[in-house]
């Protein structure tokens, strides 16, 4: 009897149904896991009419990590993480995610450059999104400490892409910090890693009695630390919050007895959301009573407390499936940016959420600095707000239209990542290097192979 040989990406496909992690749009795709660059290679050269994507761990909250009726690649299998301590870098696959490197860098005495709210994103994904934490006032977004990337571009070839070299290099490297996966697929990345010599962070606590003095503090403070972000009560009137700045704590700050530790890191999940939570579970009022204990149980005041990276960067990843809290519906998170001169924006777009009845008790402002060179890079010197809403909210998105006008005719615009219903006329104008960017894209995926949910809906 005669076997014919099946392709290892054959074997790993099946139709799935992808959603972000705002749970909102799914849409049905055949999805493959390819487990080395060749498979990738592959993949793309064998792409149908509707296109091929990457999708890493799912944490966009839109549709930019799924593409109904195309190929998507889950890249779990290029997971690779190697460590060049004498460097400070680490060369990892883009299926790596920041949860499996961080457990293997922090006890060797390193933290990544830039985290955003949850480690369960992959080194593909943080560059794609050009993900930002709490620090871009001081050190910028992931794609600023990116050396250098490997990606296969529509031609299915792999490349290697680096912020030096000659000019085509660096604008393909650009358009990919940032571009949402639509110039190839990522296979490995080399980046920059911080030194730390304790895996806590030294953490001030600041409770502000409005928005206003939470700016301010704000404004005057956070230059003097690393990493600085605010909790905002969206539901009280003033816009009341909580500040906390921190940066990592040298061992010496640590008790005699934990110096020996100084480096141990080891995270744990402490629960996981059940699978149905009932749709009204979230309203004004518990989302108030939350949020009124969450602000009294902050200090006035407390320095150098000292917490665990997971506790400062990662709370809600101690929760397994948070998203479900939200209800069958799901949920909307509008994040934008606003330059200084229109700080009271961000006044304006919570007296609105506000008036429509849009309880959220995650709503957190920070503070950008300069941008990096990527065309569609979502950070810009100013103030980010970023509000979580359930999707369910009667009025939400004639309200959040509302609230786009005013970005744009701020000089905003809002976070590709984050977004699943902002309007190709709002890119457009909020985004001005948008046409550079796909005459690049076009450059390395001249038969349009690389597209997505969010790629149709915007018309990128």
């Amino acid at each position: 009897m005669t076997m014919s040989a099946v392709s290892p990406l054959r074997l790993a496909q099946g139709e799935q149904l992808l959603t972000g992690w705002g749970r909102t749009a799914p849409s049905l795709a055949t999805v493959h896991c390819p487990a080395s660059v060749g498979d990738v290679e592959q993949a793309v050269a064998e792409a149908g009419g509707r296109g091929i994507l990457a999708r890493g761990l799912g944490r966009s909250y839109g549709d930019a990590a799924q593409s109904g009726g195309a190929t998507v690649l889950d890249l779990k299998g290029l997971g690779s993480i190697e460590l060049d301590a004498a460097a400070a870098t680490v060369t990892a696959g883009a299926g790596a995610s920041l949860d499996d490197i961080l457990k293997q860098i922090v006890p060797a005495g390193f933290f990544v450059p830039v985290t955003p709210g949850t480690r369960m994103i992959t080194v593909g994904g943080a560059i794609a999104a050009d993900v930002h934490g709490k620090n871009h006032h001081l050190e910028g977004s992931f794609g600023s400490h990116v050396q250098r990337l490997g990606i296969v571009d529509g031609q299915g070839h792999r490349r290697e892409l680096a912020p030096a070299g000659d000019a085509e290099v660096r604008e393909s490297f650009w358009a990919t910090v940032g571009g949402m996966g639509l110039t190839g697929i990522m296979t490995d990345a080399t980046f920059d890693v911080i030194p730390i010599t304790s895996s806590l962070i030294s953490v001030d606590t600041e409770r502000a009695v409005d928005l206003d003095d939470v700016m301010e503090s704000m404004i005057a403070n956070d230059d003097r630390y690393r990493y600085s972000v605010a909790w905002i009560d969206s539901m009280h009137p003033s816009g009341r919050g909580v500040i906390t700045r921190g940066d990592h704590a040298p061992s010496d700050q640590l008790p005699a007895e934990d110096r020996q530790s100084a480096l141990a890191y080891d995270p744990k999940v402490l629960a996981t959301a059940p699978a149905f939570v009932p749709g009204g579970l979230l309203n004004k009022l518990t989302v108030r009573a939350f949020n009124e204990a969450w602000f009294r149980k902050a200090p006035k005041r407390r320095e150098a407390e000292l917490q665990p990276i997971a506790e400062f960067f990662h709370p809600l990843d101690f929760v397994q499936e948070w998203n479900r809290v939200y209800g069958p519906g799901g949920f909307v998170q509008y994040q934008f940016v606003v330059p200084d001169s229109a700080s009271e924006i961000v006044g304006k777009a919570l007296r609105k959420l506000r008036k429509v009845g849009a309880p959220s008790f995650l709503t957190v402002l920070k503070r950008f600095g300069p941008a990096n060179a990527g065309p569609l890079s979502f950070p810009q010197p100013g103030w980010t707000l970023a509000a979580d809403v359930p999707a369910s909210v009667p009025g939400l998105g004639q309200a959040l239209d509302q609230l786009d006008e005013l970005v744009a005719g701020a000089g905003g615009r809002l976070y590709l990542a984050k977004d699943s219903r902002q309007s190709p006329d709002m890119l457009a104008r909020t985004y001005p290097r948008l046409a550079e960017w796909q005459a690049i894209r076009d450059r390395m995926d001249p038969k349009g192979l690389f597209t997505s949910d969010l790629a149709r809906r915007l018309s990128l």
